[in-house]
Order: structure tokens, then sequence, then C-alpha cells
């Protein structure tokens, strides 16, 4: 089983902060990510601020996306 993304605010230094449905509050680093393929893209703050919810997860304009299972197994509670 996995939790869906329901809200993501972008963050100072390429954090995300996520709540999912079972209502806990999580930060993502995204910092490890951004010499990966398309994810490089988003060290343009501008772009990496487009960040929305999407089919369960988080997605950016740039079509980038993550896996909710891997958002939430790989992110920190505030």
């Amino acid at each position: 089983m996995y939790w869906s993304v329901k809200k993501v605010i972008p963050l100072q230094d390429y954090k995300l902060e996520l709540t999912f449905e079972n209502a806990k509050v999580k930060v993502f680093d995204m910092k490890p990510h951004l010499e990966n393929g398309i994810f490089n893209e988003l060290k343009n703050v501008p772009l990496f601020n487009t960040v929305s919810v999407a089919f369960d997860s988080v997605v950016w304009q740039n079509e980038a996306d993550f896996d909710p299972k891997y958002l939430y197994k790989n992110s920190y509670e505030l």
C-alpha cells in the first residue's frame, strides 16, 4: 500500500513539503536527484517551483515525476 500525495509546497534549497492522504506532513530533499536525467532541469528554480500534485504524486512542467511510495519512504516528518 502507498499513501497518495495530497499537497506539495516547494521549499528553499530544493526541498518539497508533502502532505500525504494519511495526514502526515513530510519533507523530501530533491538535491540528491538533481544530477539524474530530467531532474537536472529542476536546478532552474522557477521550473522547480512549478511542482504540483497529479496522479497521486508530484509532477513538474517538464513532466518529471516521482513514485509516491518513493517519496513517502525517502522523506522525513516535520
